[in-house]
């Protein structure tokens, strides 16, 4: 996606590796987007994450509360995007286990 590789946005994606704490991207976000902007952004997240629990659609709208046609951009994504919701998802999985195993 072209329209996405500019130097604004590579300035910020490097801003956001920067930070290091949940509370350090809750403030940058904070500041960054408006709310409805977070919630939508944190709703296709959602929508990812309960889609790759093999939930359907209709689950997930009532859930999440979005639209299945946005569902249907988020699952487009997941299996055929760029591959950042697998990325992150896997990771939060291996996160969620190491935490898990650390407890036990």
């Amino acid at each position: 996606m072209a329209l996405f590789n500019t130097d604004s946005t590579e300035k910020l994606y490097r801003a956001i590796l920067t930070l290091q704490t949940s509370e350090e991207c809750r403030a940058f976000f904070e500041d960054l987007c408006t709310i409805r902007e977070l919630l939508d952004m944190a709703q296709r997240f959602e929508a990812a994450s309960l889609l790759d629990r093999k939930q359907s659609y209709q689950t997930i709208a009532r859930s999440v509360k979005i639209s299945t046609a946005t569902i249907g951009r988020v699952s487009k994504c997941l299996n055929y995007g760029a591959g950042g919701y697998r990325l992150a998802l896997d990771r939060l999985q291996e996160e969620e286990k190491t935490d898990e195993d650390n407890q036990s």
